[in-house]
């Protein structure tokens, strides 16, 4: 599986955790920055990392900032991205069996460096439950995209 990693300034403390865990898994990182510490705003790089999957060159995503929050937002703005908030691991595979999710966002500030692996292994091994119930609720949920603020 090719993954798309990246983090803000922020989230940069915990990236090479992520980068590891993701590789030391057998899957391909596809590194979309940043590469230091410098200030970049987190909409920037949530929508860097997310490109790749949108564009099919990478399965999913992993996003790293502060609090995992900033991310998560800008993310489930971009069509095509279902974003799910990983602190723990529990969450890391709900997202993706329940809400068919394609990227989660970790935070740097929140997240032990312990659990770095066992978040990624459970985002990454996990896979949709495609059944009547979840497929309904996931239509469900595509069909809020559509919706346009009222006037």
């Amino acid at each position: 599986m090719k993954v798309a990693l990246g983090a803000d300034h922020a989230g940069y403390p915990l990236k090479d955790a992520v980068h590891r865990a993701i590789e030391d898994l057998g899957h391909e990182v596809v590194d979309c920055g940043t590469h230091d510490s410098d200030p970049v705003d987190f909409p920037d790089i949530t929508r860097a990392t997310c490109d790749p999957v949108l564009s099919g060159a990478a399965d999913r995503a992993v996003l790293v900032c502060g609090t995992g929050q900033g991310a998560v937002m800008a993310a489930n703005k971009l069509p095509g991205i279902r974003c799910g908030l990983a602190h723990e691991p529990y969450s890391a595979h709900q997202v993706v069996e329940h809400d068919d999710a394609n990227a989660i966002a970790m935070g740097a500030w929140l997240v032990p460096h312990a659990l770095v692996p066992n978040i990624v292994h459970e985002f990454l091994a996990a896979t949709f439950d495609d059944d009547e119930d979840t497929r309904r609720r996931v239509t469900k949920l595509n069909a809020l995209d559509a919706l346009t603020p009222p006037a």
